[in-house]
């Protein structure tokens, strides 16, 4: 029996309980925000909408993964985590970028605004512990499944804290100085924040969907794994790349060429072992066997030992 579900439900539960969270805040911020004249709360409520909206995308991006392989997809459909956080980061940016758009309209505008009533402070308070509450929950389950597009929504939801921390702020400040404009400029930097961290996370995915890796050190982990099995030497055009939680290991190594094709194979099953030790979650690793002084000058893609 196992302790946990499988990662496809777990994300599918993380995100039917964002989706249920963000629906009941965002209603009832944006309905306050506009009660209480606030349009920094409206905004905040106009941000967990959004959430919504990115939580649908993972929930949906669950049930694609979880398909089997197949002729068009022989890797399967675990790529589409990360074309999900990629999705995800350009709703984010997009809301960021309609909040200032209308925000910044309102600066301009010069009529006389009311103080925001103090009941919206108390949703904004009520907001930061939800929001919270969701975020550590969120990343937990993006720990336990690694899951690049659950990282990615909990660091959106742990923003949100930050966001609502900020319009509360504003909201008190407003009070104290009795300037209704802190209340549009709170807006208008809480927008800013949105579209930083979406391009923040847009600038990630995209390393993963160029099968580029963030720890460079997986390289050396590879090297050093394939220079413990006796016979294997030189290990070059070393190439690994991403899928979703699992990594795929490629990699040419030099043996002498008057082994024996059994003996051969035994030291490629070793060094693929070690690889498997060494890095967590490797799903496949596929070794090229050549003999020792093999002309390699030609060889454009990958890493090899001597580079790191």
């Amino acid at each position: 029996m196992e302790l946990y579900p499988s990662r496809e439900s777990q994300i599918i539960r993380a995100s039917w309980l964002s989706i249920v969270t963000n629906a009941l805040l965002s209603v009832l911020k944006i309905v306050v925000g506009l009660l209480a004249g606030s349009l920094a709360v409206v905004a905040d409520g106009i941000d967990s909408s959004g959430d919504i909206v990115t939580s649908l995308i993972t929930l949906l991006t669950a049930r694609i993964i979880s398909r089997p392989p197949n002729m068009r997809h022989p890797y399967g459909y675990e790529k589409a985590d990360t074309v999900a956080t990629k999705l995800l980061a350009f709703v984010i940016f997009f809301a960021g970028a309609q909040l200032a758009i209308s925000t910044f309209t309102s600066l301009l505008d010069n009529r006389v605004r009311e103080l925001p009533s103090l009941l919206a402070v108390v949703v904004v308070a009520v907001s930061i512990i939800g929001k919270q509450l969701l975020a550590q929950y969120l990343r937990k389950v993006s720990v336990r499944t690694e899951s690049s597009m659950l990282r990615a929504n909990a660091r959106n939801m742990q923003n949100d804290v930050l966001i609502s921390g900020s319009v509360l702020f504003g909201l008190i400040f407003t009070h104290i100085f009795n300037m209704p404009v802190l209340d549009s400029i709170t807006a208008l930097l809480v927008s800013i924040w949105i579209m930083v961290v979406a391009v923040r996370i847009i600038i990630s995915s995209s390393r993963e969907l160029m099968d580029g890796v963030e720890d460079p050190n997986l390289y050396r982990l590879v090297t050093d794994a394939a220079l413990r099995v006796p016979g294997a030497g030189n290990p070059h055009r070393i190439r690994i790349r991403k899928m979703a939680h699992h990594y795929l290991v490629a990699m040419d190594i030099e043996i002498d060429g008057q082994m024996t094709l059994d003996k051969a194979h035994k030291i490629s099953h070793q060094v693929e072992d070690n690889i498997k030790q060494s890095l967590p979650n490797v799903y496949d690793v596929v070794i090229h066997l050549e003999p020792v002084g093999d002309d390699a000058t030609n060889e454009v893609y990958g890493i090899s030992g001597k580079d790191l």
